[in-house]
């Protein structure tokens, strides 16, 4: 009966590149790419439409899918943002080790028909004006931190002339932040990591809000590259005989800032970072280094978290 259930349904499996997305049509046996922009996305709806797709699944990597999942959605196409862990799995399962795009956009087709994923529910105005919200938010920021800079350089005569501006500006934030609460509360998805990265004590909306602007692959990376991602992955200086100290470079700055200020309250209220930091402290490392060590001893449990789909448990991330 199942199977030929499956034989009625047509699954669409979506790879996505920086530049072409892979699409395989099952069981069809329909394989084509198209370019990641526009007109390609345009082209590839066009053709998928054709054949009344049951399920049209993509790998979620972060937003080269948004502009795809938006066409979908503007169409009223059933689609699936799939958690790209999930789709590792389930090549394991099936023996599938070889890999290259077409193979991939197999794999993923496969893995819509025999899991028979829950359709997403993103809508495309949520996702524009999260977007949206989320860049202003990062260059209001921006704007404050220079003028918080310039009130520690100016004289004392220019302060009146600095604080208004960051007066009206913490005021701006203020006004995004709850246009964004209400925005991931229409959003499923979201409401979920937020709500799950919400629930690390110390953790709150700043860090919360910093993630998803900055950070969409968080839950689907490995936690060496999340740590990399923020710029608090220690980094090899070898050469030949030379071996210098391990140093973090390069990352997501805004996100690092805001862990980074959020982890002096995770050090008090929360028992394991808490923990953490006395025992590098203790062991002689300075105390930068080894905020930094908290810092990314949080991204990485924040990053298996999102993964999971699980909340805060202290006895699991001791």
């Amino acid at each position: 009966m199942n199977c030929k259930n499956n034989q009625n349904e047509i699954n669409v499996g979506v790879d996505t590149g920086k530049t072409q997305l892979d699409i395989y049509i099952r069981p069809l046996d329909i394989y084509f790419t198209v370019s990641n922009d526009e007109k390609g996305i345009n082209k590839a709806i066009k053709e998928i439409k054709k054949h009344k797709p049951t399920r049209i699944v993509i790998e979620a990597t972060g937003r080269l899918e948004q502009a795809f999942i938006i066409a979908c959605a503007n169409e009223k196409l059933p689609f699936v943002v799939a958690n790209p862990v999930r789709i590792k799995k389930f090549a394991g399962s099936v023996g599938q080790l070889a890999k290259t795009d077409k193979l991939d956009a197999k794999l993923i087709a496969y893995y819509s028909e025999a899991i028979k994923p829950k359709l997403s529910t993103l809508k495309p105005e949520t996702l524009r004006k999260m977007s949206d919200l989320l860049s202003r938010r990062c260059q209001l920021m921006e704007i404050r931190t220079m003028e918080k800079n310039r009130l520690q350089i100016l004289t004392k005569s220019l302060e009146s002339t600095i604080n208004p501006m960051l007066t009206v500006i913490n005021n701006q934030l203020t006004k995004i932040d709850n246009k964004m609460v209400k925005l991931i509360e229409q959003c499923e998805e979201y409401q979920i990591k937020n709500d799950i990265i919400q629930s690390v004590p110390g953790v709150g909306n700043v860090v919360a809000f910093s993630l998803l602007s900055n950070m969409p692959e968080l839950g689907y990376i490995t936690n060496k590259e999340a740590a990399a991602l923020v710029g608090v992955a220690p980094i090899n200086r070898e050469s030949g005989i030379y071996k210098g100290k391990r140093m973090i470079r390069g990352g997501r700055h805004q996100i690092r800032t805001a862990m980074f200020m959020s982890m002096m309250s995770a050090m008090q209220c929360n028992p394991v970072f808490k923990a953490t930091y006395q025992r590098l402290v203790a062991a002689g490392k300075p105390k930068k280094i080894a905020i930094i060590a908290c810092v990314r001893k949080m991204i990485v449990i924040l990053n298996s978290m999102v993964r999971d789909g699980v909340y805060w448990d202290p006895k699991m991330n001791q």
